[in-house]
């Protein structure tokens, strides 16, 4: 065999530069970059020390052949003309992996089959002896990269890859693979910083990957030293020899690196279920007396190292991945940049994240980035130098308060107003039109004594926002934006507008919460969002109902019709209630407070009668108050009661395994209403509201009965610059 071969050094994509100068500081010659990988060539003992030393490859690929290839056969054929005698044993396992495509190879899996058969085909001995497939642990494990026309045969010298160190067993939910957290490590200077004895600290440090490749960097340990199988053991060029050699010189190394005094390396995490997981793994990697975990929240981050040392803090703090997450990461990003500036002053600062437009309300400048790749995610790197020329405005006043020695009272106004300071042109427009309409409604709702209200509706263009107050909680609906407006500069509005409510509604980060609103289909809107549970008590006219800010689309009370449940209440003394799609029984509850001498509540979903039942009981309504789960037309159809007083506000469109064909209310309220009027007594009347913008009531009605449109009259001041908010009618027998 050749004593010098040509190496391909696999990386994930971004890494490629890194890589590169990694791989010719450990002896790899004539390197050049490729998309996910760089190559050259060096000897034996060379590809040895980049399996035992790169922190960044993914494998070590020793190159066997380059060829082209003219179709199957062809390829088949200089596969076979390889001497692979040379590199297994006939009675070895092998596992064959294929990329790329073209000369009539179009399935991976048919051109790894051809490559098997031909390494099989040409080491079958005379007894029928032949390499068996192992795909998870084989003796020889083969990739062929297939690129307009060439064929690149090589043989893994890694097995299993090399980011998989071996002390990470347990992992969090969205871990970074460990290469890529080394690469993290180098971009943001860490090898210059532990060179120099400085420390690190990982507020969010998961199950403590950032951590243990940063101890052993410090420690110089050889990042799979603890590595027992590699994919060059039982390869017949191996030569044990050697890399008993380079092996012990790297253990010689660590154990020099594990002597010195240890640096101050620290991982905090609010989560108490990764502790003890991020224990495991530090010790797995053999360093516990380097590295230290400790539960903590981020508010409380403060990196307290001896002798006023400094360092880095590095951080990979959530991306976000569902709707609603950005109210959470917007205040999340801008507590980290609190914390940093707070707490970490003349240190350095590495966010690597997948939503780099949060880095921006950090209160930071940063004066370095990197494109990254997570996988298919783009990410960033941004590095901080946390020094008060880079704060954002206002900070310097902040930080020259607090040395100056603020009381605790004055504390948070100083950092509600540097907060305030902080805001974009566009947010502190929109703080202010949110103060503004706080005064003026704030001032209605505590003298008609209401605790729920809508405070914004979209009162301007851009931040297409409803906010609604829910006592001292914010719930906050997006309106998703028409495809004409730039993605981009809507996600700008919506962080400064949700930037801007906690400041100037004065209620805390946590209690703000955000959901998307869009055009619903079938029962999309009663699908459960989340699963938090969280249930709050909330008063209206005299009465208790509860809400869920988290879970659903809808927090289950409609603020719209307050005035219509307000009015139920005061006419239903010794009346029997009827409510239709009752949703969660609000109106069912007002009328029972009412005097009712009965409710009927009726809807399809038991998840809301369940929660109507919770409401009826927390009044302590529940003799005379049914509940019935079933299609409302059905229902109708079959019931015979009657009903003084019935409310029917229907879902424009529903759809259900439970009911027969889809409900339209533009097509079916007619059919709905002579129904439900079947069941009115004498005297009584019927409320009809819905919030369909197009929806026309068909005018047949009026000739059968009596129909007037109480729409201006069930709209509250809150919704007053929306009264297209719904429609409502009431009818009543001729």
């Amino acid at each position: 065999m050749s004593d010098r071969y040509e190496l391909i050094l696999t990386c994930p994509k971004s890494l490629e530069s890194l890589l590169a100068e990694e791989a010719a500081d450990l002896g790899l010659e004539e390197v050049r970059e490729q998309t996910a990988a760089v190559r050259g060539f060096a000897g034996l003992e060379t590809a040895y020390r980049l399996c035992l030393w790169s922190r960044l490859a993914n494998r070590v690929l020793l190159v066997l052949r380059r060829f082209p290839v003219v179709d199957a056969e062809s390829m088949y054929q200089d596969v076979l003309a390889v001497d692979w005698a040379e590199h297994m044993e006939p009675s070895g396992t092998l596992a064959v992996e294929f990329s790329g495509n073209g000369s009539g190879i179009d399935n991976t899996h048919f051109g790894a089959l051809k490559v098997k058969d031909a390494i099989v085909d040409k080491l079958r001995t005379a007894d029928g002896t032949r390499p068996s497939i192992d795909k998870i642990n084989p003796h020889l494990r083969i990739h062929l990269r297939l690129d307009r026309g060439e064929a690149v045969l090589s043989l893994d010298l890694s097995g299993h890859s090399l980011h998989q160190r071996g002390y990470r067993l347990q992992q969090g939910a969205a871990p970074l693979k460990e290469n890529l957290a080394a690469a993290v490590l180098i971009r943001s200077g860490w090898p210059r910083i532990a060179a120099a004895g400085g420390a690190l600290a990982d507020p969010m440090c998961g199950v403590g990957t950032f951590l243990v490749e940063a101890a052993m960097i410090a420690a110089d340990q050889a990042p799979n030293l603890r590595r027992e199988q590699w994919g060059f053991s039982y390869w017949l060029g191996h030569v044990p020899a050697l890399w008993k050699k380079l092996h012990a010189e790297a253990e010689e190394r660590a154990a020099i690196g594990l002597r010195k005094p240890p640096l101050w390396i620290r991982g905090y995490e609010a989560d108490p279920r990764l502790i003890q997981p991020a224990r495991n793994n530090i010790e797995r990697a053999g360093l516990s007396d380097w590295v230290k975990v400790y539960q903590g929240e981020l508010a409380t981050f403060e990196p307290r190292p001896d002798q006023n040392q400094t360092g880095l803090v590095v951080s990979n703090p959530p991306y976000g991945e569902r709707l609603g997450d950005e109210a959470s990461l917007l205040y999340l990003y801008q507590h980290l940049g609190e914390r940093l500036r707070q707490s970490c002053l003349n240190w350095e600062a590495a966010v690597f994240t997948g939503a780099p437009e949060l880095g921006k309300r950090m209160g930071l400048r940063s004066h370095k980035q990197y494109a990254f790749w997570n996988g298919a995610l783009p990410c960033k790197l941004l590095l901080f130098k946390i020094l008060p020329e880079q704060f954002v405005t206002g900070e310097r006043r902040s930080s020259r308060a607090n040395e100056a020695g603020d009381s605790d009272e004055q504390q948070p106004l100083v950092a509600q107003a540097n907060q305030a300071a902080r805001l974009s042109e566009g947010g502190q427009m929109f703080a202010n039109r949110l103060q503004k309409n706080l005064k003026t409604l704030g001032k209605w709702a505590r003298k008609a004594d209401i605790q729920c209200y809508r405070l914004y509706d979209a009162d301007m263009p851009e931040y297409a926002l409803a906010i609604d107050l829910y006592q001292d909680w914010v719930h906050v609906q997006e309106y998703a934006p028409p495809r004409s407006i730039d993605p981009e500069k809507a996600q700008t509005r919506l962080l400064d507008a949700l930037a801007a409510i906690p400041v100037a509604l004065g209620v805390p980060q946590d209690r703000v919460v955000i959901k998307r609103r869009e055009r619903q289909s079938g029962t999309k809107q009663y699908e459960r969002q989340a699963t938090q549970g969280q249930f709050m008590e909330v008063n209206e006219g005299g009465i208790k109902l509860l809400v869920n800010l988290t879970d659903y689309l809808d927090t289950g009370l409609f603020l719209d019709h307050r005035p219509l449940r307000l009015r139920i209440q005061k006419e239903a003394a010794g009346k029997r209630f009827l409510n239709l799609f009752c949703y969660t029984a609000t109106a069912s509850v007002h009328a029972a407070k009412g005097g009712a001498r009965s409710t009927t509540s009726v809807d399809l979903s038991k998840t809301y009668l369940d929660w109507a039942r919770r409401n009826l009981s927390l009044n302590g309504f529940s003799d005379k108050q049914k509940l019935e789960q079933g299609d409302v037309m059905a229902w109708l159809a079959a019931d015979r009661g009657e009903y003084e007083l019935i409310f029917i506000d229907p879902p424009t469109f529903s759809n259900s395994k439970r009911m027969e064909g889809v409900f339209d209310v533009q097509r079916d309220h007619v059919q709905l209403l002579d129904l439900a009027m079947n069941r009115l007594a004498p005297g009584g009347v019927l409320y009809f509201s819905n919030n369909f913008r197009k929806f026309q009531l068909d005018e047949g009605l009026a000739a059968r009965y009596s129909v007037e449109e109480i729409s201006a009259s069930t709209i509250d001041q809150d919704f007053a610059r929306n009264p297209k908010i719904h429609r409502a009618w009431k009818l009543m027998a001729r």
